[in-house]
């Protein structure tokens, strides 16, 4: 699934905070895709799991679907 950067950093900033999203802010690419970049969203302590459920409305970061237009 592909998610924009600033999505996946809001999802960062509420679940584990800001240090971790600062440095994910900057070693992201724009668009994250969940399966090409599970390694890298892994070293921010994300499961690309919990963000895909997030992003379809699981509820885990609240408000991430509308922003993704789903």
């Amino acid at each position: 699934m592909q998610i924009p950067k600033d999505v996946v950093i809001q999802f960062i900033r509420s679940k584990i905070g800001g240090p971790q999203a600062d440095q994910a802010h900057q070693e992201l690419p724009d668009s994250v895709d969940t399966d090409r970049d599970a390694g890298l969203l892994s070293t921010f302590g994300v499961d690309p799991k919990d963000l895909v459920g997030a992003a379809s409305g699981g509820g885990a970061a609240g408000g991430l679907k509308g922003k993704l237009g789903l």
